[in-house]
């Protein structure tokens, strides 16, 4: 039995290097895609032609902030979990300065809003004239719902559910 061997590195002082790579890959925040979905979603979407670019920059995800190659491997993302887990995050209302600063102690603390977000147009749909629609969900529901819980919980539980519960209980044993 020998003792432990310590993992020999490959490469070593290339600390530069993996600064690059881990710069390169780097897409962009949350805040500042929700920026450009309020301003300036048209203009990404319907952009000039970019011989840099994929695809010449002409099919944009503006949720993800990626190019394409071409329309049908945009549909394709569209259908994909890192394109739904994208808008899954954009549905939250992105952390703000202001946010931070209650979270500091300089105001009350509120909730992040919720929103519906749906997938872009296409170029056919944004020439037309549609956009990208966020819509904010109202906080009445939730509300009505929470106080319709605690009532539930604040209500004491009567015979007949205690006998059910112990039937219940039997069965399974």
């Amino acid at each position: 039995m020998g003792m432990v061997q310590k993992r020999k590195k490959m490469h070593y002082g290339d600390t530069h290097l993996q600064r690059r790579w881990r710069v390169r890959n780097r897409r962009r925040d949350l805040d500042q895609i929700d920026d450009d979905m309020r301003t300036r979603s048209g203009e990404l979407i319907n952009q000039n032609v970019d011989l840099d670019k994929p695809g010449f920059a002409q099919f944009y995800c503006v949720h993800c902030a990626k190019y394409f190659i071409d329309d049908r491997s945009m549909q394709v993302h569209f259908r994909t979990k890192v394109h739904k887990r994208r808008m899954k995050a954009l549905e939250t209302e992105p952390y703000s300065i202001e946010e931070s600063e209650r979270a500091a102690g300089r105001g009350s603390f509120q909730k992040p809003k919720k929103r519906i977000i749906e997938t872009q147009p296409s170029k056919e749909e944004v020439s037309a004239g549609k956009r990208i629609k966020v819509v904010e969900v109202p906080e009445d529901n939730t509300d009505a719902d929470n106080t319709m819980e605690q009532e539930t919980v604040d209500e004491k539980p009567t015979p007949s559910k205690k006998v059910s519960r112990k039937r219940a209980k039997k069965l399974a044993t």
